[in-house]
């Protein structure tokens, strides 16, 4: 049966600055780089080598020829950080945009985007 979950697919419009948003707005290791049909390409990404999660990243484009009966919507995602504090100030520095921060019953959190519409959610328990 089912053991883990081990990757998350993400699809955006420019595989290019998404991954420049990955690797240089937030650090991520390209574990991969995958050729694919058609001069299309996509990346394994993850937070670092060791990851046992990571995103693999492909153009909308490759899989609206492709797979078309899958859905596009962008998955829903919640991050884990030790100092969200820092994080928060970092990527601001970085030039992402981030949401508010807030604290909700036992957690702090914010949102981020990466410059395609697409959100993901960071969290620190407190």
């Amino acid at each position: 049966m089912l053991k883990k979950l081990k990757n998350v697919m993400l699809y955006v419009e420019d595989i290019d600055s998404a991954l420049e948003f990955w690797t240089q707005k937030m650090d991520f290791t390209v574990k991969e780089e995958l050729s694919l049909m058609e001069n299309f390409k996509g990346y394994e990404v993850a937070p670092d080598e060791n990851s046992e999660t990571s995103l693999v990243i492909f153009p909308i484009a490759f899989i609206e020829k492709y797979s078309p009966e899958v859905s596009l919507e962008t998955p829903s995602l919640m991050f884990e950080v030790e100092n969200i504090e820092a994080v928060y100030k970092d990527l601001k520095k970085r030039d992402v945009y981030v949401g508010e921060l807030v604290e909700i019953p036992a957690m702090k959190t914010f949102n981020f985007s990466d410059g395609q519409d697409n959100y993901f959610a960071v969290s620190e328990a407190v």
